[in-house]
Parts: structure tokens; sequence; C-alpha cells
């Protein structure tokens, strides 16, 4: 898990993502809501793309009462972090202040929840051996990684939660869809890719995490929470032969090898790091 120790840090990136606005600068002491602080003045932000009220994105609070901290009408509101305060009819981030209050590009006033799916396979030589690192000397995984195109980082291939989707549903779409680009093939190729896909996915999947997401995204009244699950590819006949194409979201897709040194989006670093400790592979 994520330690809850720190304070959150990408969430209070100094420029929000996708716009010219700047947050209110949160000191390190000053990001929990326990401590008072008169001068707070956050900025307010929703992304224009979140304000044209889209289907996947609430309306304002005002123009609507949700109920908070349950499932409302297939939305689920509840927090992994467990029950969230309110303040104004609108939800506070559990792990405090950003600098920012509306939704910024989040679709939902409170918990937005996200599924990542990390796929992995252990790096081959030519005979089929595992590959063993110089140092560590532990086997080396590989996982399917995406360059995100809205911020151009490398990432696992993630996606929103639909509104009563069952989250290991989530995981197999998200990675039909951004990493094999399976909306592009033939209908053929796609029940072969669909079968394959299908069978991993129904495998018992590791659990690395399940809670708050520091994402840049997050702002005072919105923020991401995932649940990541790790599906691996052991005997190498599965998904690790499928051909690899960018989807909606993605710009490019490959298998890249899992080491500390890898610089991911958001909480994604640490989530290869729980996966490599369990396969006691090389990090």
């Amino acid at each position: 898990m994520l330690s809850s120790a720190g304070p959150h840090v990408k969430s209070r990136c100094p420029q929000y993502p996708g716009s010219n606005i700047k947050r209110f600068p949160v000191p390190d002491a000053k990001v929990d809501w326990t401590q008072n602080w008169p001068q707070y003045n956050p900025v307010s932000y929703t992304d224009p793309s979140v304000a044209k009220k889209p289907a996947w994105a609430d309306p304002d609070i005002g123009s609507f009462c949700p109920n908070f901290n349950t499932v409302d009408a297939a939305v689920d509101r509840t927090s992994f972090e467990g029950s969230y305060k309110l303040e104004k009819g609108k939800p506070l981030n559990p792990r405090g202040r950003t600098g920012l209050t509306g939704r910024g590009l989040l679709g939902r006033w409170g918990p937005n929840h996200a599924a990542d799916p990390v796929v992995s396979r252990w790096k081959l030589d030519a005979k089929g051996g595992k590959i063993h690192h110089p140092v560590s000397k532990r086997p080396i995984l590989q996982f399917v990684s995406i360059k995100r195109k809205d911020c151009g980082e490398w990432a696992i291939p993630g996606g929103m939660v639909d509104p009563g989707e069952q989250v290991s549903l989530t995981l197999q779409r998200e990675f039909s869809e951004e990493a094999l680009n399976s909306l592009l093939s033939s209908p053929s190729e796609r029940a072969k890719i669909h079968e394959r896909i299908t069978k991993l996915f129904n495998s018992p999947g590791f659990q690395v995490y399940k809670g708050y997401v520091d994402d840049p995204r997050n702002t005072d009244n919105s923020w991401m929470e995932t649940v990541a699950v790790n599906f691996h590819d052991d005997s190498g006949n599965s998904v690790s032969e499928l051909p690899l194409q960018a989807g909606d979201d993605a710009g490019q897709v490959q298998w890249v090898d899992v080491d500390s040194s890898l610089a991911l989006y958001a909480s994604h670093s640490h989530f290869l790091e729980l996966v490599a400790k369990e396969r006691k592979a090389h990090w």
C-alpha cells in the first residue's frame, strides 16, 4: 500500500495539467485539513471539457444533490480511504489541501474510480530462458506500458470504472482498448485477442494496490482512486505474443523492463515495485 505518512506531492503540482492555472501554493505543513490556515485561498477551476456536462461528468453542486459516501444511482461515491468529510455540500480530499477547488479535469465530485491492469511477463533470451539482472541477479520482469498522449509520460494502461461496472471488467476493457487497440482489429483477430485476454484476466490476479492516487489532476473536491491488479503471463504463451498497438488514449505501447529507474505517471512506479517484490523479480 502507498504510505499515508507523507503528504501528497503530485496533487500539489504548481501548474494544473492541461491548463495555465497555477495552484495556490500549499506547504507540507499545511496539507492536512486539521491545520488551521485562515489565509488559504485556493484557485477554483473546472476544465471546459468537464463544464460542458459530458455523460461521464457530474453536474455542478447546487444543480443536483448527490449522495456522498455511498453508491449513488450506480455511481460509486465511496472512498477506499473511508468516509470523507463535506464542506458546503462539497467533498473534501481525504489527503488534504491541493491549492485548487472545483473538479479540474475530473468528472466526479469526490472519488473518481479507476482500474490499472499491470500485465507482465518474464524477459527471455533467444532460447526461452529467463534473463537475470547482472547486479541484483534476479529475473527481469517486463510490463505493458503506454505513452500517454495527454502528458507524454509512460504509464500502466488504466482507465475509469464506468457506473455499475465490475472492476474486473474495467481492467480487461481498458487493457484491450488502450494497449491492444482491439477497436481497430479485424473480427477474426479481435476474437483471438479477446480469447487470450479473457483467459489471462480470468486467472487469479495479484491485487497490487487499492486506494488514493497522488495524481496531478486531483483537487480539494475531486480525486483519483484506483485498484491496481497484476496479471502475469508466467508461461509466455498468452498475451506475451500479441501484437501491441497504441489505442485511444495512448501514443505508443511496448513491453518495458521493470526497473527502479523508471519515471512513470502518478503512482505507477510504486505499483511496479510491489509487483517486482511479489514475483521476486529485479527492481
